[in-house]
């Protein structure tokens, strides 16, 4: 089943299930002897995590005609997780070019099957409509990372790509957080 996704920018601010293409991730910065060597990451596609509530409220306080006192509602950054190529994850190569083997899933098996239908705790399917120029991807709940939430901002214009309709951006927050919220048992 295709999600359904909504192609307009509605406001300029950023909203939980937003997908941008070309975001950095920042590996390490570390300094040497003076010089200072940045190590980045660009993915072609991310998904925005971060709680629709939160990103409001950021959004009212930081922009809005009323300003307060306070910052309490700022974010400073906002999680967002990587969308991979489908046929690279049941190949285990979807971290290839960062020098990862991951563990391959059969896509004619059961546990192909199980991913498609989202029920592989790990991992979100995602197929998208064809009037939206991505292929059949899935996140990997291990693979999140932070973005500024200004920069985020300033960008959204040019890297924007579609939202996630409500019911699928829900979905997709529900899954993330169970699967954050585990119980890691002792091996």
């Amino acid at each position: 089943m295709c999600v359904k996704v909504l192609k307009s920018k509605t406001e300029n601010r950023i909203y939980q299930g937003e997908i941008y293409k070309d975001i950095e991730c920042f590996e390490f910065i570390v300094e040497k002897k003076g010089l200072i060597e940045i190590s980045k990451i660009m993915f072609p596609y991310v998904v925005v995590l971060t709680q629709d509530c939160d990103l409001r409220q950021d959004f009212k306080f930081r922009y809005g005609r009323k300003k307060t006192q306070t910052q309490d509602k700022y974010l400073l950054s906002v999680l967002v997780a990587p969308l991979y190529n489908a046929e690279h994850v049941y190949s285990g190569e979807h971290w290839s070019r960062l020098d990862s083997v991951m563990e391959p899933i059969n896509r004619r098996r059961t546990a192909g099957d199980r991913l498609r239908a989202n029920q592989t705790p790990r991992y979100h399917y995602l197929k998208f409509p064809a009037d939206i120029r991505i292929v059949d991807s899935v996140i990997d709940f291990k693979h999140y990372f932070s973005v500024n939430v200004k920069y985020l901002k300033k960008v959204k214009s040019a890297k924007f790509i579609c939202r996630l309709a409500t019911l699928f951006r829900e979905d997709l927050s529900i899954r993330f957080s169970n699967y954050l919220s585990r119980i890691g048992l002792p091996e």
